[in-house]
């Protein structure tokens, strides 16, 4: 049993280092969202605050960082007397699996462009170093 314990582990610990590469997501920032995930139904920023033993204000923060990176999801429930409160679930995995892969596509897009241009700047200074050194 313990192998599985620590192979689970060795897992969690691969994809959350996958959250901090593509979207520099911190602790606090996977804390709140294990806790969504585990959550069974969408979650107030207070309760999330609760789970994570921290301020509602550092909490909120963290919660604003996943909004941006698409990873969670907030809905508005209304009040019959008027007003409203919001609730926050995980987006779907294969949503937020998409959007990095783009990222990754778009990086090695980018870093292929990045490559060829630094072999054509450099390519005519190879020639003029053989011709020199001959």
């Amino acid at each position: 049993m313990p192998d599985s314990m620590s192979e689970q582990l060795r897992r969690d610990m691969e994809c959350e280092g996958l959250l901090e590469c593509f979207h520099g997501l911190k602790e606090l920032d996977r804390e709140c969202f294990r806790v969504l995930v585990e959550a069974e139904e969408p979650l107030t920023v207070d309760e999330m605050a609760d789970a994570v033993e921290r301020e509602r204000s550092t909490a909120y923060r963290a919660v604003q960082r996943l909004l941006q990176t698409g990873f969670i999801e907030k809905d508005q429930i209304n009040y019959d007397q008027g007003g409203y409160y919001h609730v926050y679930s995980p987006t779907d995995p294969s949503q937020i699996a998409d959007g990095m892969q783009r990222m990754l596509n778009d990086w090695y897009a980018k870093m292929g462009q990045l490559i060829q241009e630094f072999e054509n700047k450099y390519e005519g200074s190879e020639t003029a170093t053989t011709a020199v050194e001959g």
